[in-house]
């Protein structure tokens, strides 16, 4: 009786083999596509940091320009009166 369930269970073994390789091209597909987003969203922030550090360091330098200044200015805007 167990010879005959062998000869059952060797074609069902190698479909599941199928659907297994099948199932794992898949998942491999999946996180190739999930990596390659994630490379994209890596440029973008790098690029928008880069933006970031550029104006920060035109910041920087309006603010040491002016030196003194600046904190008059400031002074003189908390002081105006809101529209």
């Amino acid at each position: 009786m167990a010879a005959t369930w062998i000869w059952v269970l060797i074609p069902l073994g190698a479909f599941a083999v199928k659907g297994f390789k099948s199932w794992l091209s898949l998942k491999e597909r999946q996180l190739e596509m999930q990596s390659h987003e994630t490379a994209e969203k890596t440029a973008q922030y790098a690029a928008q940091t880069e933006r970031l550090e550029q104006r920060v360091r035109v910041l920087e330098r309006i603010v040491t320009d002016k030196g003194v200044d600046l904190s008059d200015e400031i002074e003189r805007l908390r002081d105006a009166p809101l529209n």
